[in-house]
C-alpha cells in the first residue's frame, strides 16, 4: 500500500475516531449541560487545569518521537515504557499529597476530593502512550477509533446516569476516569507490542534528545491554551469559568472535528515526505486548503447562529456563554490553517523551533490574559483572538523557511472559502432580520443551515469551481 493510500485510510479511521467520538461527546455534553449547573462545570475546569498540566510530564515527549524517528528499535520503545510508568505513579502520589495546597489557593475547599480521584487518571495515561505511538506510527488509526468510541459511549452514558440521579459534580468526575481505564484496557488489546526489561541508557538520551523540545513546547502550549481558565477561576470565580468554558469547550470539540482528523494523519505522513520537499509541500497546500473549505463555514455560522444554538441545545441559563462563543470563534477561523504549521515543523525534525515559538506565544497570549480578565469574559476572549493573529505571521514565516511557500499561492488557495463564508453569513442575517424572528427558534435554526449550506457552495462553485472538484475527487478516494 502506497504512503498516500495509507494516508487516506489512515484519514478515514480518523475521522470515524473524532467524528464519531466527538459527535458522541457533543451529545452528552448537552445532555450533561441540561443536567448540571455552571459551577459544577468551573469546579472541574478548575481542577483539570492542574491535572492536564501535570499530564503532560507523563510522555516527555517520547511518543511524536517514536512517530518522527525513521530507525526505531526495541530499545527506544521499552525505554519509553517504564520511563513513563515511573513518572506516571510519582505524579499520583506527589498531586495526592498536595491537593488541599491547589485548592486553598483558589479557595475552593471542593476542589481537594476532585483533584485527588482524577489523579488516578496518570498511570493509566503512562500505560498506554507507547502503544499509541506505534498505531499512530504504522497509521492504523482504525485501532485506536475503535478505542475511542467505545470509551466515549460507555464513560457517556455512566456520566449521564449519575448526572440525572443528582451525583453532580461527581458525574463529569466519573465519566473521566472511566473513559481512561477503557481506553488504557482497549489500547493494550489492540496492540501487539508488549514491553520487556531490554533498556538502554543510550536509546532513552537518543529519544529524549527530541522529546525534550516536544515537552517544552507543550508546557507552553498548556500555558497559551489554558492560562485564560486559570486566571478566570482565580479572579472572577467558578461560576463564571462555566460559562467561559462551555463556549470554549464546544469550539474546541468542533476544532477537532474538523482539524483533528487531519492532523493526526498529517504528521506521521509529512515525516515520510521530510527528504522530498516538492511533495511535502503540495501536501501542506492540499491540506490547509481543504480544510479551510469545511472549517470557514462552519466557524463563521456558528458565530451568527450562536444565540439560537445556545438557546436550543444548551438551555436559557447558559446565554451568558453566547457572546464568548461568537468571539473564540474566530479563533478556530485561524486554527483551522495555522495548526499544520505545528505538523510541517515537527515532521521535519525542527521541534525546537516550535518550542521557541511557543514560549512567545504563551508570554504574549498571558499578558493579553491578564489585562483582559480585568474586564470580564469578553474581554478575555477578544485578548485570545487578538493575540493569535498578532502570533501567526511568525508562525508561517517558518514553514516557509523550511519548505519554502509561493505565498500568493498559499493565500490565494482561501479566497474562495473565505469570500463564500462571508456572503453566506450575509444571508443568514438577512434571513433572521427580515423572517427568523418571526417563526419558531428551531424551524428559524435549520431553515438558516440550509439557506446558509446553499449560499456556500453556490458561491465558492461560482468563485473557484475547481475547489469543489477537488473536493469531490478527494470524497471519491475516501
Amino acid at each position: 500500500m502506497s504512503l498516500k493510500q495509507k494516508a487516506v485510510k489512515g484519514l478515514i479511521w480518523s475521522a470515524i475516531e473524532s467524528w464519531g467520538g466527538r459527535i458522541i461527546s457533543v451529545s452528552i455534553f448537552f445532555l450533561l449541560a441540561r443536567l448540571l449547573d455552571p459551577e459544577s462545570f468551573g469546579l472541574v475546569a478548575l481542577a483539570s487545569i492542574f491535572i492536564n498540566f501535570v499530564q503532560i510530564f507523563i510522555d516527555q515527549g517520547f511518543s511524536q518521537a517514536i512517530i518522527q524517528r525513521e530507525n526505531l528499535e526495541p530499545e527506544h520503545l521499552n525505554s519509553a515504557f517504564w520511563i513513563n510508568i515511573g513518572i506516571g505513579l510519582l505524579l499520583t502520589i506527589l498531586t495526592l499529597t498536595s491537593a488541599d495546597l491547589i485548592a486553598n489557593a483558589f479557595s475552593q475547599p471542593a476542589l481537594t476530593p476532585i483533584i485527588r480521584w482524577l489523579s488516578l487518571g496518570f498511570p493509566l495515561s503512562s500505560l498506554s502512550k507507547v502503544q499509541e505511538a506505534i498505531l499512530q506510527r504504522q497509521l492504523n488509526f482504525k485501532a485506536l477509533a475503535s478505542r475511542s468510541l467505545f470509551s466515549s459511549i460507555v464513560s457517556g452514558l455512566v456520566g449521564v446516569a449519575m448526572a440525572f440521579t443528582g451525583w453532580g459534580v461527581w458525574s463529569l468526575v466519573t465519566k473521566l476516569l472511566i473513559f481512561g481505564f477503557i481506553q488504557t484496557i482497549l489500547v493494550w488489546w489492540v496492540s501487539d507490542w508488549r514491553p520487556t526489561f531490554k533498556v538502554s541508557l543510550t536509546h532513552f538520551k537518543d529519544i529524549f534528545s527530541f522529546g525534550i523540545n516536544i515537552l517544552g513546547w507543550r508546557i507552553f502550549n498548556f500555558s497559551t491554551r489554558r492560562s485564560d481558565d486559570f486566571l478566570i477561576g482565580y479572579f472572577l470565580g467558578t461560576t463564571a469559568l462555566g460559562y467561559y468554558n462551555v463556549a470554549y469547550r464546544l469550539l474546541l470539540m468542533i476544532t477537532e472535528l474538523l482539524i483533528g482528523v487531519s492532523q493526526k494523519v498529517a504528521i506521521p505522513a509529512f515525516a515520510r515526505l521530510q527528504t522530498e520537499p516538492e511533495r511535502l509541500r503540495n501536501a501542506f497546500y492540499k491540506v490547509t486548503q481543504l480544510t479551510s473549505f469545511i472549517s470557514f463555514p462552519i466557524f463563521l455560522g456558528i458565530a451568527a447562529l450562536a444565540p439560537q444554538l445556545i438557546t436550543l441545545f444548551l438551555g436559557e441559563e447558559w446565554t451568558q456563554s453566547i457572546p464568548i462563543m461568537q468571539i473564540l470563534t474566530f479563533v478556530g477561523i485561524l486554527h483551522a490553517v495555522s495548526n499544520f504549521n505545528d505538523s510541517i515543523i515537527f515532521a521535519v525534525g525542527k521541534p525546537s523551533w516550535n518550542l521557541k515559538f511557543k514560549i512567545l506565544s504563551a508570554v504574549v497570549i498571558f499578558t493579553g490574559f491578564f489585562v483582559g480578565v480585568r474586564w470580564g469574559l469578553v474581554a478575555v476572549s477578544t485578548a485570545y483572538v487578538v493575540s493569535s493573529y498578532l502570533l501567526y505571521p511568525i508562525s508561517i514565516l517558518m514553514v516557509h523557511k523550511l519548505i519554502e511557500l509561493d505565498f500568493k499561492k498559499y493565500i490565494g488557495q482561501f479566497k474562495a472559502s473565505f469570500v463564500g463564508s462571508v456572503l453566506m453569513v450575509l444571508s443568514i442575517l438577512v434571513f433572521q432580520y427580515t423572517i427568523g424572528n418571526s417563526v419558531d427558534t428551531l424551524v428559524s435554526f435549520i431553515l438558516s443551515s440550509v439557506i446558509a449550506l446553499f449560499v456556500y457552495f453556490l458561491s465558492v462553485y461560482l468563485i473557484q469551481p475547481s475547489l469543489i472538484t477537488k473536493f469531490r475527487k478527494f470524497g471519491k478516494q475516501i
